[in-house]
């Protein structure tokens, strides 16, 4: 199954201690067990999961819209960054779909596609045979071993600075997407949905502190020519889903619009377990 691509990276979140994975799940040496779900994927959370992760219906109109084809190019923009032979975190990694874009570009990379949302799990842990689901809240401590990655990538999900320069190697990459003011304006505007916040760039710079580099900004832009279904489909994925817009969509003309920011983490020692 596709936990397997997960052996040697993931990290007890009751006592810390390395997982080892056998068929049915993982163990550590303290004894503690998590028992794999029958689609592959393995619960970390040791909880229920939040009010505010994404539901059933989130995760298909997720999944309908990047199967689209309608963030291709945000996909495209991360695997340039990407070097094969890699281990990727994909941190709020949803369905999946991102890592295992990224897989099929770079044959001998693998990853873990981390998220809090179990119906996302659900989709995650069948996606590519690299790639390993596991169910974890992305603010809190990561149950993923230091030093252990070469690239997180996080694709309009928490950022968690702290964590992502923990797991990753000296030198290594955070790849952060965030949207630009103009990502999806039109629909936004005319459907009256949750505007993109100011001063997210500045934010983001500031919540470096030191542990990244910031290297690069690459901004994406890509018409996106969306039908009634499709951007019905936008505002379902998201967290306007949680703020009651109900009724009928009509089809939009809009424009993807993030950026891609290149972090490196500093390359002198890193603490290893």
């Amino acid at each position: 199954m596709s936990l397997a691509a997960a052996a040697g990276l993931l990290s007890c979140p009751s006592c810390g201690n390395p997982l080892d994975l056998d068929d049915l799940g993982a163990s550590c040496r303290a004894g503690h067990r998590y028992d794999a779900a029958r689609q592959g994927y393995l619960n970390l959370l040791g909880g229920p999961q939040p009010g505010n992760a994404d539901t059933p219906p989130m995760v298909a109109a997720r999944a309908r819209v990047l199967a689209s084809g309608a963030f291709d190019a945000v996909d495209d923009a991360l695997a340039r960054r990407v070097d094969d032979g890699v281990t990727i975190a994909d941190i709020g990694g949803g369905t999946g779909h991102h890592l295992a874009r990224l897989l099929e570009t770079h044959p001998a990379a693998r990853g873990v596609s981390l998220d809090v949302s179990v119906p996302a799990a659900k989709r995650a842990g069948r996606v590519h045979p690299r790639a390993a689901a596991v169910v974890a809240d992305a603010w809190a401590a990561l149950p993923l071993r230091s030093g252990r990655f070469d690239v997180v990538t996080c694709v309009f999900a928490p950022r968690n600075i702290a964590e992502f320069a923990r797991i990753l190697r000296p030198s290594g990459l955070a790849l952060i997407v965030t949207p630009d003011k103009e990502h999806l304006a039109s629909l936004r505007a005319r459907e009256g949905l949750l505007d993109i916040e100011e001063g997210k760039a500045d934010r983001l710079l500031r919540s470096l502190h030191g542990r990244f580099d910031a290297v690069a900004r690459h901004r994406v832009r890509a018409p996106l020519d969306a039908d009634a279904a499709l951007a019905a489909d936008l505002i379902a994925m998201g967290p306007n889903a949680f703020h009651g817009h109900h009724g009928d969509v009509a089809g939009v003309l809009t424009e993807v619009a993030v950026s891609v920011w290149v972090l490196r983490r500093p390359g002198s020692g890193a603490p290893h377990d």
